[in-house]
């Protein structure tokens, strides 16, 4: 099977190839494999109404999960802080999982270290591990912070993260004033979002420790949470300039992935500093731009730090408004003249299109506050959500979303599904079809099972380049919501009429 290094080909060509196909036949004489008519007769068995009901009775097993795990979200919560190094603790494997995860969505670099446990740290414990990791880490990479978070194996042995920094601070791995915040972060329960706010709160408990003033900075904050969309926090910095707002953004990690190319590789990108991390704990009032990432860190600012948390989800017109209008309430500033302008913009763009997208039927999966959003915008265009499915959700989560839908009249056919996966999804395709999908990049196989056209938005999406990008929130963010879902329509109905003179009878080109 060896290839002239002269005719490489991609793995798209690679496995067409005549070695390849013989291969593949060859495997099937080991594999005990079924018939093809048999493999056929249970495919379409698959799409029935009597398979949904057994799909959705089980209850031990997950297929095709809508999620992922708990470290995942705590790289991206560390990565926003100036100079933090993110250290997993547990096996290079899992690690090596989280930062190509998160570089193949952002075609970015992800740094993190790991403390490389294997089968004897797994016996005995990885206080070794994490003593000489620790030491490693900071000596060698040189960072401000240093951002701790634990895998499975480290969870199911008990390995005690504060007890083992503790003990790498006497063996001198670390100066004692060196911060390093640490949240336990098991993948086998949560998601992403889970270990997101779990380090959040690590990190600001951490900084902010000892920093209570007796008076405010004047300042507000803003935490975007687990935001995967870099052009979101280039609208909120937009946002907060125009308003001419004394602001810190916590967890700032817009150019940590999404930096310039200027001919020299830096290890850490800006992000918040440490210093106006610290200072947090005085602002005004804390702004949080997801609800379901950030509950137990409003819950610390609110108890412990005794400040005013609030939550907004700017996603379409009425949320975006209710938003600004937050922001000139809370700061007694006028809302600044360009988001008027923007809003028309986007208002107006909205009418071109409303024909093409009103009662189109949608099903949407995600995590709780990009469906959220994502509803917000299809009810406001008149698209009717029939399969709302998130897996990593909360009670709190269905309510919210079956009042939002329930106040609409194109929200009465949805049916909420919360801690379902993709397989779910599949049967709800087949039994009740829908005009088109909104998800990731996992959708793409329900898309080509089903023949229903899929929109890409959400994380991750590996197999388009570049629309992490681009923002969802705010006025342009609900025109690029609406050019993704009605430009995706408008190619699926070219696809379906590409036949001459057959299915081939619009006349929308005529001169």
């Amino acid at each position: 099977m060896a290839q002239n290094v002269n005719n490489i080909k991609d793995h798209v060509d690679l496995f067409h190839q005549p070695e390849y196909q013989e291969l593949f036949e060859n495997k099937k004489q080991f594999e005990g494999m079924p018939s093809a008519e048999k493999v056929q007769e249970v495919a379409e068995w698959t799409k029935t109404w009597e398979y949904r009901e057994k799909n959705f009775a089980r209850e031990a097993l997950t297929i095709n999960p809508a999620k992922a795990c708990q470290p995942l979200g705590s790289l991206l919560a560390a990565v926003g802080f100036e100079g933090t190094l993110p250290f997993v603790h547990g096996s290079q494997g899992c690690v090596a999982y989280f930062r190509t995860h998160l570089t193949r969505h952002f075609k970015e670099p992800v740094s993190a270290v790991s403390s490389s446990m294997t089968e004897n740290a797994a016996v005995f414990g990885g206080l070794k591990n994490m003593i000489d990791g620790l030491a490693n880490s900071y000596s060698l990479y040189k960072p401000k912070m240093i951002a701790i978070c634990t895998t499975c194996m480290a969870e199911v042995i008990g390995d005690d993260l504060g007890a083992f920094i503790g003990n790498a601070r006497q063996e001198g791995s670390i100066p004692d004033d060196f911060p390093v915040p640490f949240a336990h972060t098991p993948s086998f329960v949560g998601s992403h979002i889970t270990g997101y706010d779990s380090m959040m709160k690590s990190i600001l408990d951490t900084l902010t420790e000892g920093k209570k003033a007796e008076t405010t900075n004047g300042k507000i904050n803003f935490i975007p949470g687990f935001e995967t969309y870099i052009g979101n926090l280039r609208e909120l910095k937009k946002i907060i300039s125009a308003f001419d707002l004394d602001a810190t953004i916590l967890g700032d990690h817009e150019m940590y992935l999404d930096s310039p190319n200027l001919g020299e590789f830096e290890m850490y990108q800006e992000g918040t500093s440490l210093e106006d991390a610290a200072d947090s704990i005085n602002a005004e009032a804390t702004i949080t731009l997801q609800s379901y990432t950030t509950p137990k860190t409003r819950k610390m600012i609110e108890k412990k730090w005794k400040q005013k948390t609030f939550t907004y989800r700017p996603w379409g017109i009425k949320a975006t408004d209710e938003f600004l209008m937050g922001l000139s309430e809370l700061t007694g500033k006028p809302i600044p003249k360009e988001f008027e302008l923007a809003r028309g913009r986007a208002v107006d763009a909205m009418t071109d299109t409303q024909a093409w997208v009103h009662g189109k039927k949608a099903a949407v999966y995600g995590d709780p506050d990009l469906v959220m959003g994502l509803l917000q915008f299809m009810l406001e265009m008149g698209i009717e959500p029939v399969h709302v499915l998130v897996h990593n959700s909360t009670n709190e989560f269905i309510e919210e979303a079956e009042a939002l839908l329930a106040a609409s009249p194109f929200g009465q056919q949805a049916t909420v599904w919360g801690g379902k996966d993709l397989w779910h999804m599949r049967s709800l395709l087949f039994t009740e079809p829908v005009d088109f999908i909104v998800g990731n990049s996992y959708a793409k196989y329900l898309e080509r099972d089903t023949k229903i056209p899929l929109i890409r938005i959400g994380y991750p999406i590996f197999d388009r380049h570049h629309l992490h990008r681009y923002s969802t929130m705010g006025y342009e963010g609900a025109i690029n919501l609406l050019n993704w879902i009605a430009n995706g329509l408008l190619e699926s109905l070219d696809r379906k009429t590409d036949t001459p003179a057959v299915t081939d009878i619009s006349f929308d080109l005529v001169r």
